[in-house]
């Protein structure tokens, strides 16, 4: 296992040659205590997250979406309702001025798949998708240490949103930068940015 050390976000730095990771549950949408968002119906935007999306949308040259989805694997969520979720999802943050650029999803099991965050195929998958996103000018927004190893193993910046899992460290080697929710560090973006 390699050994990480904690970087300075550049937040000064961050402009249109910039590109954005977001996880799903947790980040942007309620995550359901030990259980899987199944339906359209069961989607909560966490507070701020369509104001934050107008902000990012001005700032980063792409914006995705890195989840893994282990409730359509076990078959306790549909595909089809996944799929659903996503389009509104995309749409309402649209229709607030913001905007995903793409959705990875991952609905394998195993720790193994290469897709499965940490492991950090769903972003190579968007690099692959757009060759403009570079790692050294990107950042992973997430609400767990798996999150952040996703970060690392990608090769680009962490941000910690201390959501869901308040057991964890901020002194944790994973963590560039911690910030309590999406808003604030939207935020933290425009004030740099000014």
């Amino acid at each position: 296992m390699q050994q990480h050390s904690k970087r300075i976000l550049p937040i000064q730095d961050i402009d249109q040659r910039w590109s954005l990771f977001l996880d799903r549950d947790g980040v942007i949408n309620h995550e359901k205590h030990k259980d899987y968002v199944h339906t359209w119906d069961e989607f909560r935007f966490m507070d701020g997250v369509l104001e934050a999306m107008p902000v990012f949308n001005r700032i980063f040259n792409r914006i995705v979406v890195v989840t893994n989805q282990k409730g359509v694997g076990k078959g306790l969520t549909k595909l089809e309702d996944l799929h659903t979720i996503h389009a509104n999802m995309e749409k309402e943050i649209l229709q607030a001025g913001g905007r995903i650029d793409s959705v990875y999803y991952c609905a394998d099991l195993g720790d193994d798949s290469p897709y499965r965050k940490p492991n950090p195929g769903m972003g190579l998958a968007a690099i692959k998708q757009y060759p403009d996103i570079r790692p050294e000018h990107a950042i992973m927004v997430g609400n767990t240490l798996s999150d952040m190893q996703f970060g690392r193993n990608l090769g680009v910046y962490t941000v910690f949103l201390p959501t869901t899992r308040p057991e964890v460290s901020f002194d944790d080697p994973l963590i560039d930068a911690v910030y309590p929710s999406l808003l604030s560090f939207a935020q933290a973006l425009e004030a740099a940015n000014l």
